[in-house]
């Protein structure tokens, strides 16, 4: 082979290999179908539910849209989704230390545009997990997709700075008790404080110890009357002229547990499932009138819309269903009908309880150990020099 068939072939395979590797990279690059999440109000503007919260509280909208690779919805759709709250963390526990790494929704619906829209309060804060999965209503329109999206739901700055007011009051407790206890006697040679002192902590510590075990008894008593189990709703039923709705499910439910509910429009003449509807789903705190859960959406074939909800708040909840006409055909009026459900309440696991006992008892501590060293060094003989 020649020098200049030689060069001609190298510069080929060269050729070859550079257009193998922008097909490849031109390939890895190409845009594919996905899923998006959206708040209002924005990521970082909203913040954990507050139990003893002085202002109305809302849910955080969630939305969630398919799009194809060249940005189109994806209409006529299925959304599945599954919300996980933030993993456990025991040694800076949540305000539900309960509900933590559990699952907090899970909800099968239709999306004839592309885009599911549900209305959910977040009760701590952390980073969410939603896992997504979206398929096509007819089988080969377009391929599934799967997708798991994390939602970051901060802190409010207000409960740090409640946390920081109370560690110094607590370690200015102990300071003060340290420095006046410190002011009776020194103590002898090897010992930490002296004996009045020592006798005075040790009271303190057995005082707090009796009081956690009453504050875990009353706990626990109260856990164990309350409803451990789970029984079916009667079926709740409204009859209109034209329409019949069912609420079925769990009647009650326990906090860090998902709750199965169920909502049915039947034709009341014909005992046929009605689809033709569009189900307003709410379910409200009943205590503090707070909504736990919204969503608008229509039923499957069956005329039948399904989800598990868990309610993180030990009260009962209610739960009310409007339903409404989705054809310009019909003329049945909007019906509702509501479901009281109770929620058995769950005990904060004891260690979680001795944790944030033992930051307070330790801060205050502390605290005595500053005072009684300062005092200490304040009441010792200075040597002139």
């Amino acid at each position: 082979m020649s020098k200049s068939q030689r060069s001609a072939l190298i510069i080929t395979v060269t050729g070859l290999m550079s257009l193998f590797l922008v097909a490849i990279v031109g390939f890895s690059q190409a845009p594919n179908s996905r899923i998006q999440l959206t708040t209002n109000p924005p990521v970082g503007q909203f913040y954990p539910f507050e139990a003893e919260a002085t202002t109305p509280q809302s849910p955080t909208l969630l939305t969630l849209t398919a799009r194809n690779p060249a940005g189109e919805l994806l209409a006529n759709s299925v959304f599945k989704v599954q919300i996980f709250t933030p993993p456990s963390t025991p040694f800076l526990a949540t305000d539900f230390p309960v509900v933590e790494g559990t699952k907090l929704l899970e909800l099968s619906a239709i999306a004839p545009e592309g885009k599911l829209q549900l209305q959910q309060m977040l009760p701590i804060r952390g980073k969410y997990k939603l896992a997504v999965n979206v398929s096509p209503i007819v089988a080969n329109q377009f391929s599934p997709i799967e997708q798991t999206l994390t939602l970051e739901v901060v802190e409010n700055p207000v409960k740090y700075r409640n946390y920081a007011i109370l560690i110094v009051v607590l370690l200015a407790v102990g300071i003060g008790g340290g420095w006046v206890m410190g002011k009776q006697s020194l103590p002898q040679r090897g010992e930490i404080a002296p004996a009045r002192v020592r006798l005075l902590l040790s009271g303190a510590v057995l005082i707090a110890i009796a009081c956690l075990v009453v504050v875990n008894v009353s706990a626990e008593v109260s856990n164990s009357h309350a409803h451990t189990h789970q029984s079916p709703v009667e079926a709740a039923a409204i009859n209109d002229s034209q329409l019949k709705i069912q609420i079925s499910g769990d009647k009650y439910a326990t906090v860090g547990k998902l709750a199965n509910l169920q909502v049915e429009a039947v034709d009341p003449k014909t005992n046929q499932p009605v689809t033709d509807v569009v189900f307003k789903l709410k379910t409200t705190q009943l205590e503090n009138n707070w909504i736990a859960f919204a969503y608008q959406g229509i039923p499957d074939n069956m005329g039948k819309l399904k989800w598990q909800q868990q309610f993180f708040d030990g009260a009962p909840h209610l739960l009310e269903v409007e339903v409404i006409s989705n054809s310009a055909n019909s003329q049945f009026k909007p019906v509702a009908a509501t479901e009281e459900i109770e929620v058995a309440a769950v005990a904060t696991p004891i260690l979680i309880r001795l944790i944030s006992f033992s930051y307070l008892i330790g801060t205050v501590i502390i605290g005595l150990a500053i005072g009684l060293t300062s005092r200490r060094s304040a009441l010792k003989p200075k040597v002139n020099s």
